[in-house]
């Protein structure tokens, strides 16, 4: 089996490092001085479950790796669109894209029987140029639940969990999804094929929709967001209003708001991927993880007067940190 990882950041390097100690062929797709300290001494692990070295073909050129059996994406969701000329060299008939994102993806009506079946999301595939490039028949889902950090160039901490649930968006178990399990579980990953990723998708996004937008407009760690009464009243309102919008598209998460509170809370002081990227200057990753909410939740008709109003803020601090102007779609939900 051939697997590479397009964006080995710190989720990619660590599944492309337990995929190779697995015996499988895996190609690094990264860049700068990550790329370079790759190629020269593979990629350190350190981690309490035991700190392991790999040593896996790294690259910067897709074309040098040609085409593969699946291609695990570890890049922001909202470079999707432009991913075309990377993934293309490494596509044959039948190659996989196994899209490790938070939020709701671009495929989240393919294969899914109901009123909405085959919908576009026009705030994660805006005008279809992401299903353009990564058609959604080749889409396999995968949430994560690992943490991980790129503590130095080509070394990557592993701070906790293990598991990446995967899924067909049919919600068939499929061959290609057991063949990559097995080899992520050989790899000493936990990989099971979920028949409901959807479940999954909005158990994380309960969390994500809250506090990474909120930790960018306080500037604020997790756990000072729950320690102050008026934002943790916000979390909660947010995550009600989430789970609002999951009922009327037939989802209904497993998990409570106060589970998912205090999950937060023993985080401590972690700042979110969104706050992270805000102090780097970067775009923030919040279309898939807020906006389309909101979009969704305009088509199924639920009120959502709280995500409504975050998402217009953080719509403009994002155009503040040189991200294009929010795009406008049905009913104001941008």
């Amino acid at each position: 089996m051939k697997v590479a990882v397009l964006g080995a950041g710190a989720i990619g390097a660590y599944v492309g490092a337990s995929l190779h100690r697995a015996g499988v062929e895996v190609s690094l797709i990264a860049r700068g001085a990550h790329l370079q300290a790759i190629r020269e001494s593979g990629v350190r692990v350190e981690s309490p479950r035991g700190d392991f070295e790999a040593r896996p073909h790294a690259t910067d050129d897709p074309a040098e790796v040609g085409p593969v059996d699946h291609i695990f994406l570890g890049l922001k969701a909202n470079q999707y669109a432009s991913a075309g000329p990377l993934v293309a060299p490494m596509m044959k008939d039948d190659t996989s894209l196994i899209a490790a994102q938070n939020g709701i993806p671009w495929w989240y009506f393919h294969g899914l029987t109901g009123p909405y079946e085959g919908r576009r999301i026009e705030s994660v595939d805006p005008g279809g140029a992401v299903s353009a490039v990564l058609p959604p028949e080749r889409a396999i889902g995968c949430v994560v639940y690992a943490a991980t950090e790129i503590a130095a160039p080509g070394v990557i901490r592993h701070l906790e969990g293990t598991r990446l649930s995967i899924g067909e968006p049919d919600g068939s178990l499929s061959r290609r999804c057991t063949e990559f399990a097995d080899a992520m579980i050989a790899g000493g990953l936990k990989c099971p094929v979920e028949a409901d990723l959807r479940n999954d998708i909005w158990v994380k996004l309960m969390g994500n929709i809250a506090f990474n937008p909120i930790s960018a407009l306080a500037r604020a760690t997790m756990a000072a967001i729950c320690r102050h009464s008026d934002t943790r009243a916000l979390v909660v309102e947010m995550m009600r209003e989430t789970l609002d919008v999951a009922a009327a598209l037939g989802v209904h998460p497993d998990v409570s708001i106060e589970r998912r509170l205090a999950g937060a809370e023993r985080t401590g002081e972690h700042k979110t991927s969104t706050l992270q990227d805000l102090e780097r200057g970067k775009p923030l990753e919040l279309d898939a993880l807020l906006a389309a909410v909101v979009e969704l939740a305009e088509l199924a008709e639920v009120a959502v007067p709280t995500l409504r109003v975050v998402n217009a803020l953080t719509d403009l601090l994002n155009v503040g940190v040189g991200a294009p102007p929010p795009v406008a779609v049905p009913g104001g939900a941008r």
